[in-house]
């Protein structure tokens, strides 16, 4: 082991340089699993739902059980990544997930399957930010950065968007347990490959944790995800849903405090006055609350509407797929044309143009009249808006918060995700009134409607917050 000086920061890394292309291999292949299980479930959810017996409320926890526990320890996992080595930390998120997807895959009854997927969205988040920090310091920045992190988005987006495809397929080919079990073999095989070639770097200073933030920032989310799903039954003026929407809140206003006032900040609120890392998590959040919603709802509309078996909806997904992968890949090559800031706002408007076009979806309609064209546009704008959001979000960051930097953008993301769908999934089911599909469509309808208001206002603000470069790297103390 070397220990290099960086100005007044320390990284320390074994004397041999794998290739870039095993790191990117690498990491790359554990973001396509992270992702590939928020969406993978969609098209198994009938089927989970028959089998263990839940109610359609208690599905949105098939995916929030995950999502949120891997929101809320995004930062930790970040920050354990620069003290204890992005290899080891990388490691034993992977491991974790693995072994969480095995007992998911056998559970027997509903809470053991929330329970697996609890955990395995703790594993995702140790795993996560190590993947995007692991490409951040092997790779300058620049083109080649960009391009790299293009890479990784792109394959993150076809995780995300391959999960109806191969939802589908487990499910009615073997069962819906397959959508979990897939991970294990999946998982070693990375594990091998990560543990030969990946080399550990670690950021300098004291190996202390922020537990404290991490329990209260999980907490908030879950809580306050919890409260909007309360709505649905109880109202929002109700204690069964008030209180826990103002408990949620209380925790994350405790957990800003507390970051505030700790030495060692699991979220070190200086970063936030970088503009574009600002900037870019907002908008981030902002996207996840409504990108990932879309195939929540696009896999139901399909089954419960259109009357899709499980493979014929995640085959139908399939040009979905290839739009976000294109699109992430085409991205790195305008900015270097246009600029981050306006091929997100370019994505944005995109994506709110598709999410308006398929809120005209009907209980009579098709896939060619009401599902294709509508999702390929919605795709391609999330595609184009991912590369250069996360580019700006990790622009700037000093090399001993890039962790905390790549956790962030993750959580941001995610988190938007989990409140998203909270809210997206309550507003469209208050407004069925029954299992028909003419009583289903009007509430997938609606969620669509909000979230093309919310793109609309989300590229408005790009335009106004996100700066037309990055600044300078800012100083780790």
């Amino acid at each position: 082991m070397v220990h290099i000086p960086t100005g007044q920061r320390t990284v320390t890394e074994r004397r041999r340089t794998p290739p870039l292309w095993a790191v990117v291999f690498a990491v790359c292949a554990g973001q396509f699993l992270i992702v590939l299980d928020i969406s993978v479930v969609n098209v198994a959810l009938p089927s989970i739902r028959d089998e263990l017996g839940m109610s359609a409320s208690g599905l949105q926890w098939v995916v929030n059980a995950y999502t949120i526990t891997f929101a809320g320890f995004l930062l930790l996992g970040g920050r354990a990544g620069d003290l204890f080595g992005r290899k080891r930390v990388f490691l034993l998120g992977l491991a974790l997930f693995t072994l969480a997807s095995l007992a998911g895959g056998l559970a027997q009854e509903a809470w053991h399957l929330l329970l697996a997927r609890a955990v395995q969205g703790v594993g995702a988040a140790i795993l996560a930010p190590a993947t995007l920090t692991l490409l951040t310091v092997s790779v300058p920045e620049g083109p080649a950065r960009n391009r790299a992190i293009g890479t990784w988005t792109a394959v993150g987006a076809g995780g995300g968007a391959a999960g109806g495809l191969v939802g589908g397929v487990l499910t009615e080919g073997l069962s819906w347990r397959w959508v979990l079990l897939v991970n294990v073999p999946i998982g070693a095989v990375v594990l091998a490959a990560a543990a030969w070639w990946l080399v550990e770097t670690r950021a300098g200073g004291r190996r202390r944790l922020d537990v404290p933030g991490a329990v209260l920032v999980t907490a908030g989310l879950g809580t306050l995800a919890y409260g909007i799903v309360a709505t649905e039954s109880a109202g929002w003026t109700e204690p069964a849903a008030l209180l826990p929407l103002l408990a949620g809140l209380v925790l994350l206003a405790a957990f800003l405090t507390v970051e505030a006032r700790t030495a060692e900040p699991l979220m070190p609120l200086r970063l936030f006055r970088l503009p574009s890392v600002a900037a870019a998590n907002v908008a981030m959040f902002v996207s996840g609350a409504t990108m990932i919603c879309s195939w929540y709802f696009i896999t139901l509309y399909l089954q419960n509407v259109l009357g899709y078996s499980p493979i014929q909806a995640g085959l139908s997904c399939v040009p979905h797929s290839l739009t976000i992968v294109a699109a992430a890949k085409l991205a790195p090559r305008l900015m270097a044309w246009a600029g981050a800031r306006n091929v997100a706002v370019a994505g944005f408007v995109l994506a709110c143009g598709g999410y308006l076009w398929q809120s005209t979806l009907h209980a009579d309609g098709s896939y060619l009249g009401t599902v294709l064209g509508p999702g390929i546009m919605m795709m391609l704008g999330a595609g184009l808006a991912a590369t250069p959001l996360a580019s700006a979000a990790t622009s700037g960051a000093p090399a001993a918060d890039a962790g905390i930097a790549s956790g962030l953008v993750n959580m941001s993301r995610t988190m938007g995700g989990s409140l998203g769908l909270a809210v997206l999934a309550t507003l469209a089911a208050a407004h069925m009134t029954g299992d028909a599909p003419a009583d289903l469509a009007p509430g997938y309808a609606l969620a669509f409607r909000v979230g093309a208001v919310v793109l609309a206002l989300n590229a408005l603000f790009v335009l106004a917050a996100l700066p037309r470069k990055p600044g300078p790297a800012m100083d780790a103390r």
